[in-house]
């Protein structure tokens, strides 16, 4: 599986300098590639490259490994463009968002990612230094700083491609690591994870991760963009921006933590993951006005890959099932109904009287539906006679 590891670097003022000039021109070299791209209707990677290969190189100052970087680069944004409206992602065919991306050229910020090759990018790994080529010249010895793992994977695993990204006043390295998968054991049972919101998520072992601080982050972070959504000022855009990339990042590290506990009690019992099929819960369920904005930045999806991708990495299986009524179903006497769980966090069964937190028993009976669903799954092919 490809995994990537990001590392920061440690420039000079002058580094800085030749790190900045050589994004500006490279942006600037794929803007102009897109146009033509655009202009000519070039699908072709190759064809763009005999277009505006040696106009790139002239007019902005490139070497030739650089140059087929950037003509790459543009042709996989094109690619991206046409996957993502194939998949219908801009909407309908004459829908505003796929008329306005398909009426004019893809366009790239100045301090857009760009991709190096080894031609181009050398690491010194015992030094912690690299070797990237600028348009002001090779800039040598340019520290970066990494943690022993990043480093231990980065020594065993680094392939391909490594980006230059320019990121809050932070030069990053993003290094792209093939790493192998271990072969997927057989599951003795399964750990049912119920996600939701008050409780990001909850284990029938019992487990119970609250997501109450991460809502009070929410809300705080809420109440400082309306401050500076009325002050309407560039200052203020720039500010809201960069909040909400801390608000991103504070929440995917909840997610990561989340993820590595989960997994890490799967691989130490032998136990699979059964998790519940949530893809497009937002467009069926339609939540009060004052709940909109919660649902919408409810990262369940985000959990979910997160601990998909921990236990591809060791060996568990994942396992998702059907979720309707997990939560209004009885995992004793399989009785189903909307009383039995008079409120949020409680259920209480009216034929048999079981009786407990809701999540849990959302998460017992995931953790049944995925004992059945892999019974089926395994069964042998029956024998023709």
């Amino acid at each position: 599986m490809k995994l990537v590891v990001r590392v920061k670097l440690l420039p000079t003022p002058v580094q800085v300098a030749a790190l900045a000039a050589t994004l500006h021109a490279c942006n600037e070299a794929a803007e102009y590639a897109s146009r033509v791209a655009f202009e000519r209707n070039v699908k072709s990677r190759n064809e763009l490259q005999k277009l505006c290969y040696h106009d790139v190189k002239d007019r902005f100052g490139l070497s030739a490994q650089p140059a087929v970087r950037v003509v790459k680069k543009v042709v996989d944004a094109y690619t991206t463009l046409r996957a993502s409206i194939r998949a219908g992602n801009l909407g309908a065919e004459k829908s505003r968002r796929r008329v306005k991306a398909e009426s004019k050229p893809i366009s790239f910020r100045r301090w857009a990612a760009q991709p190096f090759d080894d031609r181009c990018l050398s690491w010194r790994l015992d030094a912690r230094t690299v070797s990237i080529w600028t348009t002001a010249g090779r800039v040598k010895d340019l520290r970066f700083a990494c943690s022993p793992e990043q480093l231990t994977t980065l020594r065993a695993h680094r392939q391909g491609e490594s980006d230059l990204l320019f990121c809050d006043g932070m030069w990053f390295l993003i290094a792209t690591c093939e790493v192998p998968e271990p072969e997927v054991f057989e599951p003795a049972d399964w750990i049912g994870v119920d996600r939701g919101i008050t409780n990001l998520a909850t284990t029938s072992d019992l487990d119970n991760f609250q997501g109450r601080r991460l809502q009070r982050y929410r809300r705080w972070h809420a109440r400082k963009r309306a401050e500076l959504q009325v002050r309407r000022t560039k200052s203020a855009h720039r500010r809201l921006k960069k909040r909400a990339r801390r608000e991103a990042r504070h929440a995917t590290h909840v997610n990561h933590k989340i993820a590595k506990d989960i997994v890490a009690v799967a691989a130490r019992t032998g136990r699979g993951i059964a998790l519940e099929e949530l893809h497009g819960i937002r467009d069926r369920v339609r939540p009060h006005r004052h709940q909109r904005a919660t649902q919408s930045s409810w990262p369940f999806h985000q959990l979910e890959q997160h601990i998909t991708y921990k236990a591809r990495r060791a060996g568990v299986p994942v396992l998702l099932v059907d979720a309707r009524y997990t939560s209004q179903m009885c995992p004793r006497c399989k009785h189903t109904s909307r009383s039995d769980r008079p409120t949020r966090d409680r259920f209480c069964c009216r034929r048999c009287g079981l009786a407990g937190p809701a999540d849990v028993v959302a998460a017992v009976n995931i953790r049944d539906r995925a004992r059945r669903a892999w019974v089926l799954v395994n069964v042998p092919l029956p024998t023709v006679a």
